[in-house]
């Protein structure tokens, strides 16, 4: 199986460089977030044409997340929404179960914008709703294995993060958004890309400004987590960068799992 988590930071802007990464890659199961576009908007045809079906849940300009499947696989069961957010009309989470065994969720957690904001106490709302939901997915009777991977807006370590100094005081490294991240962990998953790599540097997202990403200057904030008996599978886990380079990248690449 290989699965991939992708920000695109606008589906329409980026979808030749989604269709280039399907056709490269062949991933099973493509989780996206930031797809900004409306629902009639949203392109199935083309998805369709290079032999992946789609789930979307989307909101126009803001937010929105997707599950693409290859077309065999299918998608089936498909919930859009968390139960326990605070703004329900974001379009921020997606569920969805691919080849009839497994379980997988799009996420795109709110930034929460500064520490003493209405944003961040949203925040760790969603970031509790999270760990909930996957506490229930996990005690479902007969429940499938699972994946809850995409766009965290937490980084969750200090290795994580470029230079962690420059993040006192700000939102993605407080105490309280790594508590409540490792809350939806405790609930029974596994982070995919420390479970093979334990002490390597891998950011996923480089800000557009200032040469960051030439600089090196990341974080890592895109994540995927697993459970157990995915993780205990896993034969490679691994951040795409060349497609942070090139013509209209986004300003995250692609996460990609495989296990057997």
């Amino acid at each position: 199986m290989r699965l991939v988590t992708w920000n695109v930071n606008s589906l329409r802007a980026r979808l030749p460089r989604v269709l280039e990464f399907l056709g490269e890659h062949r991933p099973d199961v493509l989780l996206l977030q930031e797809t900004k576009c409306e629902a009639e908007a949203f392109p199935h045809a083309e998805l369709a044409e290079a032999g992946y079906v789609a789930a979307d849940h989307s909101a126009g300009r803001w937010a929105g997340v997707a599950i693409v499947a290859r077309a065999e696989l299918g998608l089936a069961d498909v919930t859009s929404g968390l139960p326990g957010e605070v703004v329900e009309d974001e379009a921020r989470w997606i569920e969805a179960t691919v080849g009839g065994e497994l379980r997988v969720a799009s996420v795109y957690v709110p930034n929460g914008r500064e520490l003493d904001s209405e944003w961040y106490a949203q925040k760790l709302v969603f970031l509790e709703a999270m760990a909930r939901r996957v506490g229930e997915l996990r005690a479902a009777a007969e429940a499938p294995e699972l994946v809850v991977a995409g766009d965290m807006n937490v980084a969750p370590a200090d290795v994580d993060v470029y230079d962690p100094a420059a993040f006192v005081g700000s939102t993605h490294t407080s105490a309280p958004e790594r508590d409540a991240l490792q809350g939806v962990v405790a609930a029974g998953l596994v982070d995919a890309f420390r479970r093979l790599h334990p002490d390597d540097v891998g950011f996923t997202w480089w800000d557009y400004r200032q040469g960051h990403f030439h600089r090196g200057l990341g974080l890592r904030i895109d994540l995927i987590l697993a459970t157990p008996a995915i993780a205990d599978r896993l034969t490679r886990v691994g951040i795409e960068r060349d497609y942070r380079k090139g013509s209209k990248p986004s300003d995250h690449v692609p996460l990609v799992a495989d296990w057997t």
